[in-house]
């Protein structure tokens, strides 16, 4: 018998600015369900913001695909550093350097992030890697980020949610925890 995966409701579209200090760690989801469309994700906003301009959003996401704000194509500075730990709270400092942008091929894609979750041919079912990524975002402020989960409620693919802390103050550190447990 398959256990059903966790699931998540989508996060309400309000907008948490950052305001310039350090931010997280915050849960999000982002309904990533339409395989056609891509939502974008602002840190800066702490939410998915509709119809940004071509520096307004750091990371889209479509059904399973995820990408930076940056490289060929891209107005942003963007890119995505997988980081060698399974635990965001323990990383104090976002590298930086080594950030990884986006290539266009068929679909634009982005290595580090191509394989962030785990796919079983038994159940079907995706499951997140336990793995840290930092960000670099289209404005050149760094983010670190986990994902938690790829399901909405029902099962339904393309809830992506995620644990995040962003850095607004500029800088790379991530040392002071600005908020609590992540809760929405």
């Amino acid at each position: 018998r398959r256990t059903p995966p966790e699931t998540f409701l989508p996060t309400r579209l309000e907008p948490q600015p950052a305001g310039g200090r350090l931010v997280g760690p915050r849960l999000f989801t982002v309904d990533a369900s339409a395989a056609d469309r891509w939502q974008f994700f602002s840190f800066e906003h702490g939410t998915v913001v509709q119809n940004p301009g071509p520096r307004g959003w750091d990371l889209a996401f479509r059904r399973f695909r995820v990408i930076a704000n940056g490289g060929v194509g891209f107005a942003g500075d963007g890119g995505v550093a997988e980081l060698r730990t399974a635990s965001l709270d323990s990383v104090t400092v976002a590298p930086g350097s080594d950030y990884v942008v986006n290539t266009a091929r068929t679909d634009t894609t982005n290595a580090a992030l191509e394989e962030w979750y785990d796919y079983s041919y038994i159940s079907h079912l995706l499951s997140p890697r336990p793995t840290v990524y930092a960000v670099r975002t289209a404005e050149g402020r760094y983010a670190l980020l986990q994902f938690v989960g790829y399901y909405c409620p029902g099962a339904v693919p393309g809830c992506v949610t995620f644990r995040y802390m962003y850095q607004g103050g500029g800088g790379v550190s991530m040392a002071e925890r600005a908020e609590g447990s992540g809760k929405r």
